[in-house]
């Protein structure tokens, strides 16, 4: 029966649809009511093929850019292009999207659990750990359970692992995408961080506007590239190689420093 179907990690269809369901209707005013998101692009993801895809995304919050990116992509497949207007299109959700996420966050309360039966899977963090600098071996399962993700769909990855911007590019995932050979797709975002605290969960200001460019695939010679010519086109494509701080306005860099000082003073919002 249908509603006994699993998926590859044990997780049971029909409770992840209502999951699914619920978050969206809860959490859609923060994208079109309490703060706006633009979208462009996002006639890319219905071409898209239905497994082995993977979304590389720089970083802003834990939970609101995923929760942000579940809500476009149905809403592009239910034939939508650049809106989210009218949460009907979560009624029947594309159950094979996944998100990789520290497998700290994911334990760090009830609702980072909850959250992640809805499409986590879960990594050891390599170099931080409980706020504190690590060095340890990548951990093989981890990178094969992502293997099983794009096998059974799509899989959204933040390569730089951190919410702060300008940090570079985990050469993890340029070692997932040679040994997998997904298609590849950008996004970039902005807006999240000064829209939500840290977590992703807290509305922090009102009126923001949030945006996402969903771009095409990247042209990737799995072969012959290198996983540090892998590394650098991800680096452009989400626009955070270090030459694009040459072109951001000096008032842009003044509200991350601002930002920063918060940090600093122990603020415990934005990060």
């Amino acid at each position: 029966m249908a509603i006994f179907k699993t998926n590859p990690f044990g997780h049971y269809d029909f409770i992840k649809k209502w999951l699914i369901r619920v978050a969206g209707v809860m959490s859609h005013r923060r994208y079109r009511g309490f703060n706006a998101l633009q979208i462009e692009g996002s006639e890319i993801i219905k071409d898209l093929p239905e497994t082995n895809v993977l979304f590389v995304s720089n970083h802003q919050t834990y939970f609101a850019d995923v929760v942000a990116m579940f809500h476009v992509f149905n809403a592009s497949l239910s034939g939508r292009v650049d809106s989210i207007k009218n949460v009907g299109y979560l009624w029947q959700p594309k159950l094979n999207i996944y998100y990789v996420a520290a497998s700290e966050t994911m334990r760090s309360g009830l609702l980072p659990r909850i959250m992640a039966y809805a499409g986590a899977v879960s990594v050891s963090r390599t170099w931080r750990s409980k706020g504190k600098e690590i060095d340890r071996p990548v951990n093989l399962s981890d990178t094969e359970n992502i293997g099983i993700a794009l096998h059974d769909g799509w899989v959204i990855t933040f390569p730089q692992g951190t919410t702060k911007p300008w940090k570079p590019i985990r050469k993890g995932t340029a070692h997932i995408i040679k040994q997998y050979k997904p298609v590849v797709v950008p996004i970039v975002i902005d807006g999240f961080r000064r829209s939500f605290d840290k977590k992703g969960i807290r509305i922090k200001k009102r009126g923001i506007l949030q945006t996402m460019e969903i771009k095409k695939p990247l042209d990737i010679d799995y072969q012959n590239d290198s996983v540090e010519d892998i590394v650098e086109m991800i680096e452009y494509a989400i626009e955070q190689h270090p030459s694009f701080l040459k072109v951001i306005p000096q008032e842009e860099l003044q509200k991350e420093e601002e930002l920063n000082q918060t940090r600093r003073w122990g603020y415990q919002g934005d990060s």
